[in-house]
């Protein structure tokens, strides 16, 4: 005969030590953003893409005490750093010394490290804010599309497949290059960068505005929206309420991704000589003037390598904000 259970302890004497531990303790929900959060963090190639661009932002903002400290002007000439028989740069590695860390410029002498560094900022702004101009038409037009459907869908439905079928380098080239020297209160690179940010990001939106319909046409559907529809919430409440924050997650995770595609199209068109004027540092400038010297690799590669760290930066990170914010990668 088996002994009788010995049930004058109490139950919590009974219980294993890792419930006693919790016990008491009340439970604490964890919003999605904490969730994302703590996926990201263990995505180590995903943060590393991130410290990378949190590093270019500050290069960008900071320019010009990093090139008054470890640089020269970026317009600067300096002739007695050229070879006056051949206009290549004096010394070994184009020139390459502690006085100019990446070397200096065939012809002129330009300091290539500050070139690149000036050239950050540009390259930067108008990627991000292009970006801007494209998430907020295309999640405006995208919303309204899924949301109300019918004929609106229609209509921007066919506006977007006449958006996508313009050859966009084409028309961006024409564009961009009959634009006056002033216009709009503005002139010189100014109204440059005014007129590529507006031309890459209005020419850019549909391919968010897709995303962005698919995923209002999932949320009209789903269970909050009908329970606010049956509290008589109307349509304002319930897109700015219900629907634009739970589309604030693939919104962010594609903004990220098209930034480094609108960083490398204003170096296409730089590159091609219709962007920002020389002699302004840009990286897609500078390679188009490191083309005649193709015998100099590092004037090649340090404007090439800047634009590639930056795209692997962007994308890395945008790769894994894109699983940290999907469930079903987990």
């Amino acid at each position: 005969m088996t002994a009788p259970l010995d049930v004058s302890g109490s139950a919590s004497e009974a219980r294993p030590e890792s419930v006693l531990e919790g016990a008491g303790k009340a439970v604490q929900g964890r919003s999605l953003s904490r969730i994302a959060w703590m996926r990201l963090r263990r995505d180590k190639v995903a943060l590393a893409g991130g410290i990378t661009v949190i590093l270019l932002v500050l290069v960008a903002i900071f320019s010009s005490p990093i090139i008054s400290l470890l640089g020269h002007p970026p317009l600067e000439f300096h002739q007695d750093q050229i070879d006056q028989s051949t206009l290549l740069p004096k010394g070994d590695f184009g020139g390459m010394s502690s006085e100019y860390l990446l070397g200096v410029e065939p012809v002129n002498g330009r300091d290539i490290f500050s070139r690149i560094v000036a050239g950050a900022w540009i390259s930067l702004l108008i990627g991000i804010l292009a970006t801007l101009v494209s998430v907020v038409i295309g999640t405006v037009m995208g919303v309204i599309a899924g949301y109300f459907g019918g004929w609106a869908d229609q209509i921007i439905g066919r506006l977007m497949d006449v958006f996508l079928a313009f050859p966009l380098l084409v028309f961006a080239i024409a564009l961009a290059g009959v634009i006056p020297d002033k216009g709009f209160g503005l002139e010189g690179n100014g109204l440059r960068i005014a007129m590529l940010v507006f031309i890459i990001g209005f020419f850019s939106w549909p391919s968010i505005g897709r995303i962005v319909r698919g995923q209002t046409l999932s949320l009209r559907e789903r269970e909050f929206v009908d329970a606010a529809r049956s509290l008589g919430a109307r349509n304002g409440y319930i897109l700015f309420r219900e629907i634009l924050p739970n589309l604030m997650a693939p919104i962010l995770v594609y903004a990220t991704l098209l930034i480094p595609t609108n960083i490398l199209f204003e170096a296409a068109l730089s590159f091609l000589g219709v962007g920002i004027n020389p002699p302004t540092p840009t990286w897609g400038g500078m390679l188009s003037e490191a083309v005649r010297f193709y015998t100099l690799p590092h004037f090649v590669l340090f404007p090439g390598l800047a634009i590639f760290i930056t795209v692997l930066a962007f994308n890395l990170f945008g790769d894994g904000l894109r699983d940290a914010f999907d469930p079903r990668a987990h």
